[in-house]
């Protein structure tokens, strides 16, 4: 149950209706972390701003992997909707439940690119924040050839999920009945 008061979309009046038809109308559905910003309706516009130029922008990175690194920095952060969320929507890349099942478990057991491990382990690092020294991380992202560009995609990559995974776990956001799968990410 959540910790503070949400709006419900059949409570929903003026701006905050219109947001929430906007997000039906994108979206499909209404997430359960957006109900949760619905007593400042204009974070939720931000924060879907904020959301599609980091997940959907022009990057040197594809879709499926800020999807994998988005799995990741939620896994190692334990937060359980926000795995669910990107882990349906990393299935619509990469087409192998088997595979995206054993990246939430664990992905340094997962056969997969240099690459994309390089993104994992950086993901993982970033947000354990244990060293405060990314020298390293950043050095293997090089030398997998990811331009400065592509290091600050991921970088905000990881920063925003960070932030909406705090969000969720000390706000008590839900799970969907449906388990955030279908929506249209």
């Amino acid at each position: 149950m959540p910790s503070i008061k949400t709006i419900s979309p059949e409570e929903a009046e003026g701006r905050l209706r219109g947001i929430y038809d906007e997000l039906i109308q994108k979206r499909g559905k209404i997430a359960e972390v957006h109900k949760m910003q619905s007593l400042r309706p204009e974070s939720i516009v931000k924060h879907m701003d904020l959301y599609m130029e980091i997940m959907y922008s022009k990057s040197e990175l594809s879709r499926a992997q800020r999807e994998m690194m988005a799995v990741v920095t939620s896994r190692t952060n334990n937060c359980k909707y926000c795995i669910a969320h990107h882990a349906s929507a990393l299935q619509q890349y990469w087409k192998d439940e088997k595979k995206v099942e054993r990246l939430k478990q664990n992905y340094s057991e997962l056969e997969m690119t240099s690459k994309d491990r390089a993104l994992c382990v950086f993901s993982e690092q970033l947000t354990k924040n244990e060293t405060q020294d990314y020298t390293n991380t950043i050095t293997e992202l090089k030398e997998e050839k990811f331009s400065d560009q592509a290091i600050l995609d991921a970088a905000l990559v990881v920063s925003y999920f960070n932030f909406v995974n705090r969000m969720v776990l000390s706000l008590g956001v839900e799970l969907e009945p449906d388990k955030g799968k279908d929506y249209n990410y």
